[in-house]
């Protein structure tokens, strides 16, 4: 059952996947990649900002699942959006560079991780046998730099990762049907 936290536990999947390839070679410790907005971004060097979770109307379903003695309601799919932004410390002659270069490998390995899956998941997610499609935005500049009218652009990269499923708490008694009588008339 994937409850609530599946929308953090997908980030942070997200998460240990790029410090296993930025750490220590372009982010120097593990806290240097995290979930963080921006602006808000202490000590990292890379930050996972998701702006956006949208209801995935392609994997919307109405069919209850049976569990025996209830119906439960389906689960929402929602597919979650994130804003990638490097961050470096460097002096102004290096900084732009050190951005890039972490931009550069985040989108690789983002292109080889096209799948999150057992070894990248964590949380509830680890040992579930889930797997979630993880794909390159393309947003406008103009609707990025309104995602944050109050600070000054910088480059960033867009990621949806989804379908991801959160189930429903609802359910609903169903009664077996236990004999059935069939009653033929002739003629």
């Amino acid at each position: 059952m994937a409850s609530y936290t599946v929308i953090t536990d997908v980030g942070l999947s997200l998460v240990k996947v790029l410090r296993e390839a930025l750490v220590p070679e372009l982010i120097a410790h593990p806290d240097g990649v995290g979930l963080a907005h921006p602006g808000d971004k202490g000590d990292m060097n890379l930050s996972l900002y998701l702006y956006e979770a949208k209801e995935n109307a392609d994997y919307r379903s109405n069919d209850l699942i049976d569990q025996g003695e209830a119906l439960r309601y389906p689960p929402v799919a929602v597919d979650l959006s994130y804003l990638i932004t490097a961050h470096s410390a460097s002096d102004v002659l290096s900084r732009a560079i050190d951005e890039q270069r972490i931009l550069g490998k985040t989108m690789q390995v983002l292109h080889d991780h096209s799948v999150l899956k057992e070894d990248d998941l964590v949380g509830s997610l680890a040992g579930s046998g889930g797997t979630f499609r993880v794909a390159k935005e393309e947003l406008p500049l103009d609707t990025v730099i309104s995602l944050f009218p109050n600070m000054p652009y910088k480059l960033s990269l867009c990621y949806k990762i989804g379908p991801v499923f959160i189930d429903s708490t609802r359910t609903k008694s169903a009664a077996r049907v236990r004999e059935r009588r069939v009653r033929m008339k002739q003629k």
